[in-house]
């Protein structure tokens, strides 16, 4: 419930006695946390009989823009891009020159039953896809990943 005060010069303010007040998703809203949102890529995790899916969408990234690394049952994503562009026109004498860097880390413990030494990943059409086998035993590994 958002209750206003009516103040005597006609504004509207929120109530301090009332929850909401202290309620910091409703005083901020959550379009503070909207730059950190864009600099992790979303990641969509999926599970049938004998493997665990991760699809990590990242386009405009190239495949060795990643680094993949498991150990301790610890699977780590790291991902780093960047972008050039530069334009020049003599005809109206100047010159640009744009460049952009990004990079995220994603870090996901493993199951227990998650083959760590037999994860796959391949790279296509912007989406970056890990297969992890699953087994009856614990497997661990450490070890870097390979993109296919």
């Amino acid at each position: 419930m958002n209750t206003l005060v009516k103040k005597p010069n006609g504004r509207n303010l929120p109530d301090p006695w009332m929850s909401e007040f202290f309620d910091v998703d409703n005083l901020f809203g959550r379009s503070w946390l909207k730059p950190f949102d864009k600099s992790l890529p979303a990641v969509n995790i999926s599970e049938d009989e004998k493997s665990y899916t991760l699809e990590v969408v990242a386009p405009g990234m190239k495949k060795d823009s990643f680094k993949i690394n498991v150990e301790d049952d610890v699977l780590t994503i790291t991902g780093e891009a960047k972008y050039e562009t530069t334009e020049e026109d003599e005809a109206r004498q100047y010159n640009r020159r744009e460049y952009s860097h990004s990079s995220f880390t994603r870090s996901f413990r493993l199951p227990d039953n998650a083959k760590d030494d037999s994860i796959n990943a391949h790279y296509e059409d912007g989406v970056l896809v890990l297969t992890i086998p699953k087994s009856k035993k614990q497997v661990k590994a450490t070890k870097e990943i390979k993109i296919s």
